[in-house]
């Protein structure tokens, strides 16, 4: 009876061909997936984004809708740091202000869905807004989603070209929807972060890119974060210019001074409520937290839109004059 010599060598060799060209091609699955500017169809189907009939009314036929319609707003352009043309739209108060609001947007969203907050910043509070298309979505040009991370430096330019528009004198506001909501909290330990920003609203925002992923790669494909993620994560930093790692809201916000207002729906599976109370605790700065009820992703608006607005309005009430 003959005998199979088995060469382990080749073998491992073998294997680790294998491993690496799964690596390569999982992480440009990814990429594709997530990272790269276009539609994700792979959303449409996940239940962790249902929302209720109320929530889903006042995204699809609420007031603010015609509100932005007929909103004579002046188009602003802003070349970022690397060389992309951005978008956004600015609407000066009816009465003279030197309040300022700039909305940030959620993952393939765009600038005037933003228009659900900015009514009330416009019409109740008599705030100047600014809605910006953030890169990669809307009129503002990009080829992958930063998930706030370079969007956070498109911020704080947005921030210095308005401050010179308006005046010195003026106080900014951000107010952030999940990946906006990102977005402006990664601004916020910035040191060139305006001293115009007296105050930030952070509706559903996650701890970091890796968690968030880490988080969604377990929910959605039952897959654990290494090694897939971290081999996306270098891909991402050599076409994107960041990796998930660096794209920290948790290291920004434990050195930030200024005022933050986390609000987050208690029933929120996308983006668990978990994250925004940890970024709450280790806040650097004084620090508010909105915990609302039955509230899935970004619909806390929608399921108590008094307390949502009654804890905007008493916040910035204490830091903008």
């Amino acid at each position: 009876m003959s005998k199979i010599r088995i060469n382990w060598k080749r073998l491992l060799l073998l294997f680790a061909a294998v491993f690496v060209i799964l690596q390569i091609v999982g992480s440009f699955f990814f990429y594709e997936l997530a990272v790269k500017r276009g539609p994700k169809e792979f959303l449409q189907k996940n239940t962790d984004l249902e929302v209720s009939d109320k929530a889903m009314d006042l995204f699809l036929n609420g007031e603010w809708i015609d509100w932005v319609a007929a909103q004579k707003f002046e188009h602003l352009t802003l070349t970022s740091r690397d060389g992309l043309k951005l978008s956004g739209y600015y609407l000066p108060a009816a009465k003279p202000t030197e309040k300022l609001v700039i909305l940030t947007h959620g993952y393939l969203g765009n600038a005037k869905q933003m228009g659900l907050f900015g009514q009330h910043y416009y019409n109740d509070l008599g705030y100047n807004i600014f809605m910006p298309d953030a890169r990669g979505h809307g009129k503002s040009e990009g080829d992958y989603y930063g998930f706030g991370w370079p969007e956070r430096l498109d911020l704080i330019d947005w921030t210095h070209y308005l401050v010179k528009k308006l005046g010195p004198d003026t106080e900014v506001a951000y107010h952030g929807l999940s990946m906006g909501a990102a977005t402006v909290l990664m601004a916020s330990g910035e040191e060139e972060l305006p001293s115009q920003v007296k105050a930030i609203i952070a509706d559903s925002p996650y701890e970091s890119v890796y968690q968030l992923f880490k988080y969604q790669m377990n929910r959605m494909f039952h897959l654990p974060a290494f090694p897939m993620l971290d081999s996306t994560s270098v891909l991402t930093k050599m076409r994107a210019g960041y990796s998930f790692r660096e794209a920290s809201v948790l290291k920004e916000v434990q050195k930030t001074n200024v005022p933050i207002l986390y609000i987050h729906g208690e029933s929120d599976t996308f983006v668990p409520a978990k994250m925004a109370k940890n970024l709450y605790q280790q806040t650097s700065s004084d620090a508010e937290l909105l915990i609302v009820p039955k509230a899935n992703h970004g619909e806390s608006i929608a399921l108590d839109e008094d307390k949502y607005k009654m804890a905007i309005d008493h916040f910035l009430n204490r830091y903008i004059k």
